[in-house]
């Protein structure tokens, strides 16, 4: 090499140097490992020639140290394993043992958010609390795309990632299995803001008028198609990915097996595609977003811009104008509501109403822990009576034939339940 000067062979394979390329005098090392053409050259950090000379000795003892018990010689930034990680993916897909949709997902989970973390840290440097840092990190530098924040479950699935690119350099002997990361980190589990009954109200009322107030013929578009797309989120409770993917070729009539109307709607979302049902109401909404219009053959996108394009932001601008304007733009929690909290109003009415878990976990297309997760404190309404059950001012439960149970209706005692107006007439009263 043209900028190597000073240059001395301590031994066969071991030389030192210093560079001619540069302002600073000090020394440098190179070793050629044994049985491969390859070298590995260091600084030294010293201008003396007699510490360099020990220096390189050291170092090529210990060259020779990780050769002899298989420790990584050349470190890697993370950036560089992660691409090797994702190519064995990749190749797993071609062997048909995981989707190429799967695939898709680990790349970009990588690309836009643990490369810009970690990317350029050299994957030895990694250690346990990188990894406990990142939700923070996380959900501090983006946030989803139909959200205000990052969920729970968008960062737990980055970490697995993250754990598995990390067990991935460990197989690879690029770390050793010490650096392993360890547990996971702890969520608070984050409420889900819906709207209430009244909030619900509210918003329809104030949609309404948002509508006619418009003065533009594109704001009166806008702002048409906004109020119908809350609507239809609202009656059907689809993710917005799901509303996104919809086509008109999407959208069927049906009837229960009571013989009523409903509508069907093939959704697709996170990999996977399911029916649901909605009433006759949301059919309406749908024939006015038609109505609308400028896209509307089989395979258009149900919701799209003026001028016919699918919209990729599911009109996210207006959403969040509206709220404001509703003064229903923070819930309970002060979290910003986004459009992810018209899927979560689906929930809670439906729940509300007495709707089976499971029933409702195979419409929303989620599991039924999940539902009972988010959505637990919504039964606990509903049910009060039961869950209240034995506390003063409550009534007795029924028993299988329909009457309260004598056995917590004993006078004097301040926690028992006290009986139905039914049964505190003389049993012998008899008409």
């Amino acid at each position: 090499m043209a900028f190597i000067i000073d240059k001395e062979e301590l031994k066969p394979g071991l030389i030192i140097f210093r560079r001619g390329d540069v302002e600073h005098k000090r020394w440098y090392c190179r070793i050629k490992l044994p049985k491969a053409d390859r070298y590995k050259t260091t600084s030294l950090k010293t201008t003396n020639i007699h510490e360099a000379r020990e220096r390189a000795f050291d170092y090529d003892a210990d060259i020779r140290f990780r050769i002899k018990h298989e420790v990584p010689i050349f470190d890697k930034p993370f950036s560089e394993v992660s691409k090797e990680y994702v190519e064995s993916q990749r190749q797993r897909a071609v062997m048909g043992e995981i989707g190429h949709e799967r695939v898709r997902k680990l790349k970009s989970s990588i690309r836009n958010h643990l490369d810009p973390y970690v990317g350029n840290i050299q994957i030895s440097l990694i250690g346990q609390d990188r990894w406990a840092n990142y939700p923070a990190w996380r959900r501090e530098h983006g946030k989803g795309q139909f959200r205000e924040q990052v969920s729970d479950a968008t960062v737990k699935f980055e970490m697995m990632i993250f754990h598995a690119i990390m067990d991935f350099a460990i197989k690879k002997r690029y770390i050793p299995a010490s650096q392993r990361f360890e547990g996971r980190p702890q969520f608070k589990l984050m409420r889900r803001d819906a709207f209430s009954i009244e909030e619900y109200r509210a918003l329809h009322t104030r949609g309404r008028a948002w509508v006619k107030a418009a003065t533009k013929p594109s704001s009166v578009w806008y702002r048409t198609m906004t109020y119908n797309f809350i609507l239809i989120m609202c009656n059907t409770g689809m993710r917005p990915p799901e509303a996104k993917n919809l086509r008109w070729r999407d959208i069927s009539k049906g009837k229960d097996k009571d013989g009523r109307d409903l509508i069907i709607l093939s959704v697709r979302g996170k990999g996977k595609s399911r029916h649901l049902v909605a009433p006759p109401s949301v059919g309406d909404y749908l024939e006015r977003v038609k109505a609308l219009s400028k896209s509307t053959g089989p395979d258009d996108p149900v919701f799209t811009t003026k001028v016919g394009k699918a919209t990729k932001s599911l009109y996210a601008e207006l959403v969040t104008q509206l709220l404001v304007e509703a003064k229903l733009r923070e819930g309970p929690s002060g979290i910003p509501r986004s459009t992810y909290c018209f899927r979560h109003t689906y929930a809670t009415f439906r729940l509300g109403e007495g709707v089976d878990v499971y029933f409702l976990a195979q419409q929303m297309g989620t599991s039924v822990e999940m539902i009972e997760q988010h959505y637990g404190h919504v039964n606990n309404v509903k049910h009060a009576d039961r869950v209240l059950h034995g506390m003063g001012s409550w009534e007795s439960l029924p028993d299988d034939n329909g009457n309260g149970n004598p056995e917590n209706s004993k006078s004097g005692n301040a926690g028992a339940a006290r009986p139905s107006p039914e049964r505190r007439k003389n049993p012998k009263d008899k008409k």
